[in-house]
């Protein structure tokens, strides 16, 4: 693993930073992101800095991002925050660039970077960036925009401080956040907002989840059910965890039909699940991972493999 060192010496050589995340973006994606932008933007401050990236209409609320032109990467460097492999980073461009920097949490399944810092005991990404900026010596530059980032990026990643991958060290930087005097509890209650025309779907998955007597759940979306409810597969993906607080769930699996593809994210309480989704081309954590398939069929070959690892 590369040290932090060696990206704050690197992002000193280049006068314009790109920085890319992965598709579909979560709370750390973007808050890792974003807050590393403000964070560069501070410290240097006649440095060009971009967030690029698709937008997710739920997120609008954390910031800002950029859209430029192609030649903007012929001098640039590039950083991808929170993204495990390349084919699953947001905007191809990220290889035009003249360096790229890695910067992630998850397990390290593709050093594409020719510098790549993967922290697999981080809760987050955007405790990371924190780690840097405190590591080295740069904490005179944080400030409650990049502070209310990067808190919203680890809340994001530990459900709210909830999942096992929060550390004493977690919260101990969520500590340390609070101090730029950020408006948690206003950025808590945007973070789990949600439309009121949303909420009818949010019955149709407490009434069709399927949990079985081994603690496996499914819960399957297809483009009928999206329809039914006039809703689109990004806004689906937000009641992953509607049912996780049922009694007796082990690993479940929430299934959505985004038209070329079935997007699957599976999650647990304490049971590695990861392999699974590699084994289908996917990735992520332990317990909460995810993967794409083609067909339904090749959903429930998926479900069936899941189903063994509560047998």
């Amino acid at each position: 693993m590369n040290s932090f060192e060696q990206i704050i010496s690197k992002i000193e050589q280049y006068d314009t930073i790109i920085i890319h995340r992965h598709v579909r973006p979560d709370p750390d994606a973007f808050g890792s992101q974003y807050g590393l932008k403000r964070y560069i933007q501070a410290k240097y401050p006649h440095k060009k800095v971009y967030a690029v990236g698709d937008s997710e209409p739920s997120l609008a609320f954390m910031g800002t991002l950029d859209s430029i032109d192609d030649s903007m990467y012929t001098e640039a460097l590039v950083i991808v925050c929170d993204t495990a492999n390349a084919p699953r980073v947001d905007d191809t461009r990220f290889t035009n660039g003249q360096a790229l920097i890695k910067i992630d949490h998850h397990p390290p399944v593709d050093q594409y970077g020719e510098i790549n810092y993967v922290d697999t005991q981080a809760s987050s990404t955007s405790e990371i960036i924190y780690d840097m900026i405190e590591a080295v010596g740069d904490t005179q530059y944080m400030n409650r925009e990049i502070a209310s980032a990067l808190y919203l990026g680890i809340v994001g990643d530990t459900g709210r401080f909830l999942f096992n991958n929060t550390t004493p060290r977690t919260m101990a930087i969520a500590s340390a956040l609070l101090t730029y005097d950020i408006q948690h509890m206003d950025l808590l209650n945007q973070l789990g907002e949600k439309d009121p025309h949303l909420m009818p779907f949010q019955g149709y998955v407490l009434q069709n989840f399927q949990l079985e007597d081994n603690g496996f759940c499914q819960v399957t979306i297809t483009k009928a059910v999206l329809a039914q409810f006039n809703i689109q597969p990004s806004e689906a993906s937000l009641f992953v965890n509607t049912i996780a607080d049922l009694k007796g769930l082990k690993v479940w699996v929430f299934a959505v039909d985004e038209g070329t593809e079935i997007r699957c994210r599976i999650r647990s309480k304490g049971i590695v699940i990861n392999d699974v989704a590699a084994d289908f081309g996917g990735g992520g954590h332990p317990n909460a991972s995810g993967v794409s398939v083609d067909s339904w069929e090749q959903f429930e070959t998926l479900a069936s493999e899941l189903r063994k690892k509560v047998q």
